[in-house]
């Protein structure tokens, strides 16, 4: 079985692992097949884009590209024949990941992996999702992504009896 293959920006240096995230940004992953719709259930992405995302703006810093993905068919698949755990295992470091669908068991090794799973129901251009996470982080954040924000280290961790 093969994992991912990293498309990275390299900015000055070499690197073998996933690039250092934007200090105060959100790594978001995207599901897609053509690079430019988020178009993918989790299972059967092809790749996904990544970005950093800040209240400010949005840096495409990698791509993963998998040759192996489902092929939706419901079936399960034989022991040893895991083609979600290279993909959970190159998200390691994402804070949300958009997808089309994912599975219940998919979901759970996600979360595991500290990634916000997030369903949206019809394929959109990926600068439409960025746009809208960009005016979520400049405006009130819904508590689940207060809750990531903070555990990225983007925002200061209030107390509960401070919060609005």
């Amino acid at each position: 079985m093969t994992g991912a293959r990293r498309l990275s920006i390299v900015p000055d240096r070499v690197r073998s692992s996933a690039p250092k995230r934007k200090v105060g940004a959100l790594r978001v992953a995207i599901a897609t097949q053509d690079l430019r719709s988020l178009d993918a259930h989790f299972g059967s992405a092809k790749r996904f884009a990544v970005y950093d995302v800040s209240a400010d703006d949005w840096e495409l810093v990698e791509v993963l590209s998998f040759e192996e993905v489902s092929d939706e068919s419901g079936k399960h698949r034989t022991e040893g024949d895991d083609r979600i755990a290279p993909k959970v295992e190159a998200l390691k470091g994402c804070h949300l990941l958009f997808c089309l669908a994912i599975g219940g068991p998919s979901a759970v090794k996600v979360v595991s992996a500290k990634i916000h799973p997030i369903k949206v129901p019809d394929p959109q251009s990926i600068e439409d999702v960025l746009s809208r996470t960009r005016t979520m982080l400049k405006t009130a954040p819904p508590p689940w992504l207060r809750k990531v924000l903070a555990e990225a280290g983007a925002t200061e961790k209030k107390a509960f009896d401070e919060e609005d």
